[in-house]
């Protein structure tokens, strides 16, 4: 299944970087895509779309 996100807080690659690993944390099998200028972030994951969107908040972002 795919989600997308609009992902506000990430400034550089190691932001892009901490997005996938708190998506992968959770689903290791995801695939996750992030475009840095615009923030938006697609997601092909089994998971729940809150339970992803709720990684990525852990990690200090804020997804809508």
């Amino acid at each position: 299944m795919s989600h997308e996100f609009q992902v506000d807080g990430m400034s550089c690659g190691h932001c892009v970087q901490a997005v996938q690993n708190a998506v992968q944390a959770i689903d290791p099998q995801a695939q996750v895509t992030v475009d840095l200028p615009s923030g938006h972030v697609d997601v092909v994951s089994t998971q729940p779309r809150e339970s992803l969107r709720l990684a990525i908040e852990n990690a200090g972002y804020r997804a809508t």
